[in-house]
């Protein structure tokens, strides 16, 4: 049913319609109308689930850590500082491979405390061996759940499923709600296969020593490699289901003879097809490589996409301090040192802080690439504010 919704409130029901037996979350701002939304449908009936309220964002997390190993289908969110107070718990999350899902409503980290959208969050436990994927808009929010719980479950690995808050968390859009049995037909009641059960004692997330630990790491690190496979599949198979394309490895726009390749993920993906779109009315040739899952980061595919491509820029919101861009990383990455193609990748890094990117700022970067590679920009930086001193 399309409905003119908030995207907090579409994520809510999509949840809901997932079926989750344990929800635990912590409210933060911009989270707190997905879980708000949540509560409610668990009070009215709507939902046979138990909702577990919460002192913190450490034990949300450590709640559905432990009703995950004990074999219910899980369900936290979270954002920003909160997401940073789970993170001892994210990472034996993925460790115990638990298929959780969890929202994360992407919003810049403090200090200087700042409430607004980018995506300083999520990157910081990239490597926590999550998969994570990143939403454009607010249907692909809404769908991305849907798929994420298949995906985690299929895998046995934690799926984030990222959006920006404010920019999507609080915008109303009409969003394609399925009905139950839609979801039920595409998503089979969950089949754990590790719990621990007082009829079959086990342990899950002990010890590990040298002799040990770095073959758990190797499995956890193929296992993710592997979930590029089932990722892609079930995005295949949800478009069949759904009538609708979301999800996936990449998704490519205009890319087909651009001179300029634009690579970027999350809610500017909207903004970036706008200006494609003028510059194409004005006879520049620029397209668009979406990237939908960040972990696992899927160099082929990205490699497949810009192999023939001379002009590359990565847009991103977020910044590695004291190394650069975290995207630009991984899209060089997926270059081979046997490709001498003589290429330029630039990178800029914009919208820190929920800062605005706005069209014109997009065409000026784009202006600015055309003349010479960038190494590392910050799109819209007020040099005028910036004393020396500070530096």
């Amino acid at each position: 049913m399309l409905k003119q919704i908030e995207g907090s409130h579409a994520v809510a029901d999509v949840v809901s319609l997932c079926r989750p037996n344990v929800i635990s979350a912590y409210p933060i701002t911009p989270q707190t109308h997905i879980v708000e939304g949540l509560a409610e449908i668990v009070d009215h009936g709507r939902l046979d689930a138990e909702f577990v309220n919460v002192e913190s964002e450490f034990a949300a997390a450590s709640v559905v850590l432990g009703a995950s190993a004990a074999g219910a289908r899980t369900y936290t969110a979270t954002t920003s500082q909160g997401l940073l107070l789970m993170t001892e718990v994210i990472y034996c999350i993925a460790g115990m491979r638990l298929p959780i899902v969890m929202t994360c409503a992407n919003r810049a980290i403090s200090a200087p405390l700042n409430i607004w959208n980018d995506q300083q969050d999520s990157m910081t436990v990239r490597d926590a061996g999550w998969i994570q994927m990143h939403a454009e808009d607010n249907q692909e929010a809404a769908d991305l759940h849907i798929q994420a719980f298949k995906i985690a479950e299929k895998t046995h690995l934690p799926t984030m499923v990222c959006m920006d808050g404010f920019i999507l968390t609080h915008a109303f859009e009409p969003v394609d709600v399925p009905d139950q049995k839609q979801v039920d037909d595409f998503l089979p009641p969950f089949k754990p296969r590790h719990i621990v059960d007082p009829r079959w004692p086990r342990g899950i997330g002990l010890y590990a020593d040298p002799r040990f630990y770095m073959e758990t790491r190797y499995i956890l690190h193929r296992a993710l490699e592997k979930s590029e496979e089932v990722i892609r599949e079930v995005s295949n198979d949800f478009a069949r289901a759904f009538g609708r394309n979301s999800g996936g490895l990449v998704r490519p726009y205009k890319l087909d003879g651009a001179d300029l390749v634009i690579v970027t993920m999350g809610s500017v993906v909207g903004s970036v097809k706008e200006l494609i779109d003028r510059l194409e009315a004005e006879g520049k040739r620029v397209g668009l490589l979406q990237i939908c899952s960040y972990r696992p980061f899927p160099k082929q595919e990205v490699y497949k996409a810009l192999k023939d491509k001379k002009n590359i820029v990565v847009l991103e919101k977020s910044v590695s301090l004291g190394r650069g861009g975290v995207l630009a990383s991984d899209v060089r990455w997926s270059f081979p040192r046997s490709d001498k193609a003589d290429r330029s990748i630039s990178c800029f890094v914009a919208g820190l802080g929920g800062r605005n990117i706005s069209i014109d700022d997009l065409r000026l970067m784009v202006e600015r690439v055309e003349k010479e590679p960038v190494e590392l920009e910050f799109l819209g930086l007020k040099k005028d504010i910036i004393a020396e001193k500070d530096l």
